[in-house]
């Protein structure tokens, strides 16, 4: 595990903290997510504020200005922190942190689907469902398209591996014809 990584959960878990007594979690969460995105999808963003050559001042001063009123005062905080710190490489670690601690204080997993074409809505209720009672835990999915699967569905939750692809099952047909030979 990487320092970027340990660090983030620290991180994490002490915004967590401040948003669970302030019973705001999920908008925290939300937020953080608005801010990291808005930061990770935009380049010009992301040159300004590794620019060594820009007073951490004046980055602190256009970030705060620029997500005054739009975000609570607890993600504010943790992005300056993190901007007067140097540790702006690991915003995204810090979200994924957050909300792999938020899930877990609501019972809630966070579970990657992977299809050839987008799930509907009525789809990944029915993953989440079918998947939740296999986890005993609600779940939240993601869902990612990726072409290159023959068909099905591979799920991944946390760091379970729930393959259900045709590739998936013929791998596991020649295993078992492999075993018997």
């Amino acid at each position: 595990m990487s320092q970027n990584t340990v660090a983030a959960k620290r991180y994490a878990r002490a915004l967590f903290e401040v948003a669970a007594q302030q019973q705001k979690g999920l908008e925290v969460e939300e937020e953080l997510r608005a801010v990291v995105s808005a930061i990770e999808g935009d380049s010009d963003i992301q040159k300004f504020i590794s620019t060594p050559n820009i007073p951490q001042s004046v980055k602190m001063n256009v970030i705060s200005q620029a997500l005054a009123g739009k975000v609570s005062q607890p993600v504010l905080n943790t992005i300056e922190l993190l901007l007067d710190r140097g540790r702006t490489e690991m915003f995204a670690e810090l979200l994924n942190s957050y909300v792999k601690i938020q899930g877990a204080s609501l019972g809630m997993a966070d579970a990657t689907v992977f299809s050839t074409y987008p799930l509907s809505d009525q789809e990944k209720e029915q993953v989440a469902s079918e998947f939740g009672q296999l986890a005993n835990q609600n779940i939240r999915v993601t869902n990612v398209v990726d072409e290159s699967l023959l068909g099905g569905l591979k799920v991944v939750i946390g760091d379970k591996l729930y393959d259900g692809t045709l590739a998936g099952k013929l791998e596991r047909l020649e295993k078992s014809f492999n075993r018997r030979a």
